[in-house]
């Protein structure tokens, strides 16, 4: 049986429980980049219809879809398909929306393999996107980790600057340390712990201690 046939005989299964499924279902084609299925819920969703996706070709994936979280999970997706692993899969949470005037809406997603061609190799995935309700407590602990990670990947560069010594006092800062204290821990002088501190609010251009505990939060020092 040729490619094309497994691909039909396939994507008949899935539209005729399409319907039935709490999740939306959607399949990709490695070769062009773009939807080669969605069940109707999602094409409601995103208002738009199979064909209009399939026309998008990889507009679709900035079109629809939070680009700070795509460049997260994206290279995950990627390394499954490098690493070809059987029966191996992605899981990752992202925000959509139909368009810009739309607030964002979180999906908890899963992807995997759906069809391979004539030489072994993957060439469509299918995803499951489960809607999550907007309510749920785990809404607003991944809206945090989200702002915390744009945080990191912003001022990744900046934090970069730091010595290891003033890294080591941006960790005490955050834990609620005084200079004195600070000098005992570490056997430096006070004048030292000064000298640091205000380097330290120089290249990361921070004011109060509530900037300086959300750069020991985002980058793991606490």
């Amino acid at each position: 049986m040729s490619s094309h046939e497994q691909l039909s005989r396939k994507l008949e299964a899935i539209r005729r429980i399409g319907d039935d499924l709490p999740a939306v279902v959607i399949i990709h084609n490695l070769q062009t980049q773009s939807v080669e299925y969605m069940s109707p819920a999602g094409q409601q969703r995103l208002n738009t219809t199979l064909a209009e996706l399939k026309a998008m070709g990889p507009e679709y994936f900035t079109r629809f879809f939070n680009p700070q979280e795509s460049a997260e999970y994206v290279p995950k997706i990627l390394g499954l398909l490098q690493n070809d692993r059987q029966n191996g899969f992605v899981s990752f949470f992202q925000q959509v929306r139909a368009s810009a005037a739309e607030d964002w809406s979180w999906y908890l997603s899963a992807t995997t393999v759906y069809l391979r061609d004539e030489n072994g190799h993957p060439s469509h995935v299918i995803t499951f996107a489960l809607p999550i309700d907007p309510h749920h407590h785990i809404t607003t602990k991944v809206n945090r980790l989200l702002d915390e990670n744009n945080f990191l990947h912003r001022h990744k560069h900046i934090f970069a600057g730091l010595t290891g010594r003033e890294k080591e006092i941006l960790r005490l800062t955050a834990l609620g340390h005084n200079s004195a204290e600070m000098a005992a821990i570490l056997n430096i002088s006070g004048k030292t712990v000064s000298t640091h501190r205000r380097n330290i609010k120089h290249k990361l251009n921070v004011q109060s201690n509530y900037d300086i505990t959300r750069f020991a939060l985002a980058f793991d020092l606490i």
